[in-house]
């Protein structure tokens, strides 16, 4: 099944998910474990995996969303045509 641009997420969800990668940045600088920072905040462990990776790599702007990677890279001039 594919889902439409953003993940078929409404806004509010996006943010909610957004929070969530955040709260785990808090999480990393306590030191808490993949698995317990994965059942706290109900994701799996291969998301907190990737995110203290990021997080490690580039802080915590490397944990947020870098939106939709099918989302159309066009300017506007481009969307008018």
């Amino acid at each position: 099944m594919r889902y439409a641009q953003g993940g078929g997420l409404t806004d509010a969800k996006r943010a909610a998910r957004e929070r969530v990668r955040l709260e785990a940045v808090g999480l990393f600088e306590g030191s808490a474990k993949n698995r317990e920072i994965a059942a706290a905040l109900r994701v799996s462990e291969r998301s907190v995996e990737r995110w203290r990776r990021q997080w490690r790599e580039r802080g915590q702007e490397g944990v947020r969303s870098k939106g939709s990677p099918g989302r159309p890279r066009l300017s506007s001039v481009q969307m008018a045509r």
